[in-house]
């Protein structure tokens, strides 16, 4: 989505406008098209302030959104995996979610890659209470070896859930699910994270070749050279409000496996 260049919020007459691609529109806020505008606007505004940076998982940090937590517990609970193998570990709080769930699930385990866990970090998972139901796996997520490695641990028949959220170049993240595609088996998902990069493109933190250079590029290829594999976000599995489209970090980063 390109950027907005302004949004207004009116409380008083219950409006919002914006201007998009040179358009300027105007629609009360109870219309979903608004919401999807300001939310936008929001997302921008908590890059900039890093608020995804103020959240723990049973103590480890997890540096996701919270809307996207929760619906990564609502496609963990549809798909019910075996096995949820995520690349990026950072400071595990991730990792603690995922295994906090299907620990409550009562089935499953967890795999976690980087190309270097901190001392501090693996000390504080090796200690941690979820830990038993967590493998953590060091090297780069695309080199032979530590695919073959990620592979060795999983065994034949196992559903896997694919998640991504290591480095976002566009180059990786394609590797990433060309190396790992073939254990997500048909009604599962690869997850791409932070395709949010294109949108911030121009804040804080960023590089002027976000604009292409990010997990949505790569996931838009992939599902170009390998049709087993549509860009679908998951159902709702609730939803009494008049909201169609999700507020996420993660735009068309759900890659369902449909043969």
């Amino acid at each position: 989505m390109t950027p907005l260049t302004n949004l207004t919020i009116d409380i008083e007459h219950g409006m919002v406008s914006w201007t998009h691609d040179g358009v300027t529109e105007s629609l009360p806020m109870g219309h979903p098209r608004a919401f999807e505008m300001a939310s936008h606007a929001w997302m921008r505004c908590g890059w900039d302030v890093k608020h995804v940076h103020s959240f723990t998982w049973m103590g480890r940090p997890i540096i996701q959104l919270p809307e996207d937590v929760v619906r990564l517990q609502e496609l963990i609970y549809m798909t019910k995996p075996d096995v949820v193998l995520e690349c990026g570990i950072a400071h595990g709080g991730s990792l603690v979610f995922h295994a906090s769930l299907l620990q409550a699930m009562g089935r499953g385990r967890v795999i976690g890659v980087d190309v270097e866990i901190r001392p501090h970090n693996r000390k504080a998972l090796e200690e941690h209470e979820m830990f038993p139901h967590i493998t953590l796996v060091e090297g780069s997520s695309i080199a032979p070896e530590t695919v073959a490695k990620v592979k060795s641990l999983v065994k034949p028949g196992e559903k896997v859930l694919l998640i991504l959220d290591s480095n976002h170049s566009r180059d990786h993240v394609l590797g990433e699910m060309r190396a790992y595609h073939d254990l997500v088996p048909v009604g599962s998902y690869i997850v791409s994270c932070d395709g949010i990069m294109e949108e911030v493109c121009g804040g804080p933190r960023t590089q002027p070749d976000w604009s292409w250079n990010n997990p949505i590029t790569a996931a838009k290829e992939f599902a170009a050279e390998n049709p087993d594999f549509v860009i679908q976000y998951p159902p709702f599995l609730f939803n009494e409000g008049v909201v169609a489209r999700p507020v996420t970090y993660f735009p068309d980063g759900y890659l369902l496996r449909v043969r």
